[in-house]
């Protein structure tokens, strides 16, 4: 029996059928997300960014293939408040975290705050974060609790615990303690020196304290493996990768060759660690992962030697009058970042964009990309930037919004703006400086006003009397206000900072700085009695 032959129209509809029944699964393949959150990095930290840098080989690499953002800023110049942000798309002031949290806080990021973690793992994405949370640890506010299925690394930045090996800082800081006698206990301002440094794995301390020189090398092993578990599964993934680097203690995997010095070789060291992860990720498949690469917040200026690059961004009217520019103020040294994103055949490889980009427009553009729809009854300061990263525009925020971050101010108060290219202050001072100055507080009515496209050194504030002053002034004063009324009408969050000696992470009370005996046991044993119970 022969077999039928089939009409012109009937070939015609069985055509459309068959492309039907494809197509969606072409459109709505969603893509894999890696974001890598460096700590205390500066905007001249990269060699593609300030040529003086010469340690950043994978990242100029990334920048080549990828768009490089230079007008991208962090939504706060501080640890809490910036990862917050990253993670809800608002600013401290409607997400509750305006300051930091410290290692014996109960609170966290408020969890009535939707991460996106939580979205992603709704529209069916594997979610792990590795590295830095400081955003609660206690209870609830561990990030197993916030959308992450799978967590690698330690609950505040680094210095907050101390070491066997503690790197370098200013001021040093010294080892953990071996013994109980007061006569082994060496305080040191500025250092912790009474409870050790924990390395988790999910809600399990795997280590206490953890060794510090391995840290770059197993987050890179964790994230490799993570990566691999995702792919294996079919699931896209999102990786939370926030790196210990460049924040203080140091710990340079070598002895510094000469020139480097010890920021050098630490810088170095991250690079390598991205150029690792990027490799991993081209092996599932060039296309297939979006990885974004940028910066919590400036430079440690006090810090000296050990704090890193700001290139041309060095707030020159505040350095005249003493104190920092950098972490903790809303001069662009605290706030301006580097940022590149890499995503073969879908953003453009080899260009620059100076649209007016933040850290919170990660939160709705991935939420975008994946198919996903943000949460209902609350505002959001990030924008869905994706027209940005596909080349299609360069125009970012019209308005972007600087927070107090410890220095002079209300915390997490709006103490600066940007508005173009002008940059109004209405609080300036009160963040240390490596000469150990600390500019005196100023509140700015009417505000400083800087335009940055012929200085970006924000050393002029424009004449009060000026034409342009004139001009802009009233622009000016028009957006902060809406700002302040549209934060007061939304459904702002609170966080809990209170704190108490019991939520402090130990996996042993019984030994001197909660010190593990078991930690050197396999962290990828499925079955192991927990250490903490949160």
């Amino acid at each position: 029996m022969g077999t039928p032959s089939l009409s012109p129209w009937d070939t015609l509809v069985l055509t459309l059928v068959l492309v039907g029944l494809w197509a969606p699964c072409v459109v709505s393949r969603q893509p894999n997300f890696i974001v890598i959150l460096a700590d205390d990095v500066g905007w001249g930290d990269l060699g593609a960014n300030w040529a003086e840098t010469k340690e950043t080989p994978h990242l100029d690499q990334l920048a080549a293939e990828g768009t490089r953002f230079v007008d991208f800023h962090s939504a706060a110049s501080t640890c809490s408040p910036s990862r917050a942000s990253l993670l809800t798309g608002r600013l401290g002031v409607r997400n509750g975290v305006t300051h930091n949290f410290a290692i014996s806080s109960l609170g966290g990021l408020p969890l009535n705050e939707t991460t996106l973690a939580e979205l992603l793992r709704e529209a069916g994405y594997s979610t792990a974060a590795i590295g830095k949370w400081h955003l609660g640890h206690h209870g609830h506010h561990h990030p197993n609790s916030r959308g992450f299925d799978y967590y690698f690394g330690i609950p505040y930045s680094h210095d907050m615990g101390c070491t066997d090996n503690p790197g370098y800082n200013l001021p040093p800081c010294p080892p953990c303690p071996r013994h109980s006698t007061a006569a082994s206990r060496v305080e040191r301002k500025d250092c912790y020196t009474e409870v050790a440094l924990p390395l988790y794995e999910n809600l399990t301390i795997i280590q206490q304290p953890v060794e510090l020189g391995s840290l770059a090398r197993r987050y890179a092993e964790e994230a490799a493996r993570f990566i691999q578990r995702a792919s294996d599964s079919g699931h896209p993934f999102f990786l939370y990768l926030a790196l210990a680097h460049m924040h203080v203690p140091l710990t340079p995997p070598l002895p510094p060759a000469p020139g480097r010095g010890i920021y050098g070789a630490s810088l170095g060291e991250m690079d390598a660690l991205v150029g690792r992860i990027k490799e991993v990720a081209d092996s599932l498949g060039k296309g297939s992962t979006l990885l974004w690469f940028t910066g919590d917040n400036g430079p440690w200026a006090q810090k000296c030697e050990l704090a890193g690059r700001l290139g041309p961004f060095v707030g020159a009217w505040q350095r005249q009058r003493g104190g920092s520019s950098a972490k903790q103020t809303t001069w662009e040294g605290g706030h301006r970042v580097p940022a590149l994103v890499y995503w073969p055949g879908r953003v453009p490889a080899g260009r620059t964009s100076h649209a007016l980009l933040s850290i919170l427009d990660i939160f709705p553009t991935l939420v975008a990309l994946a198919g996903a729809a943000l949460p209902p009854n609350r505002r959001f300061d990030g924008l869905d930037v994706s027209p940005v990263l596909f080349g299609w525009s360069d125009v970012g925020h019209k308005v972007l919004l600087h927070p107090n971050s410890g220095a002079a101010g209300k915390v997490g108060g709006i103490e600066a703006l940007r508005l173009a290219q002008y940059k109004a202050f209405y609080t300036t001072g009160g963040a240390m400086a490596c000469d150990g100055s600390i500019g005196p507080a100023e509140q700015h009515q009417p505000p400083l006003i800087f335009n940055l496209d012929r200085d970006i050194q924000e050393q002029d504030p424009l004449d009060v009397a000026s034409r342009e002053y004139q001009e802009v002034l009233p622009a000016i004063s028009r957006a902060y206000a809406q700002a302040l009324q549209d934060i007061a009408a939304d459904n702002v969050s609170l966080a809990d900072y209170s704190q108490d000696p019991a939520a402090i992470p130990c996996c042993n009370v019984q030994h001197v700085g909660c010190r593990c005996h078991g930690a050197t046991q396999d962290p990828h044993v499925e079955k192991r009695t927990p250490q903490l119970c949160l």
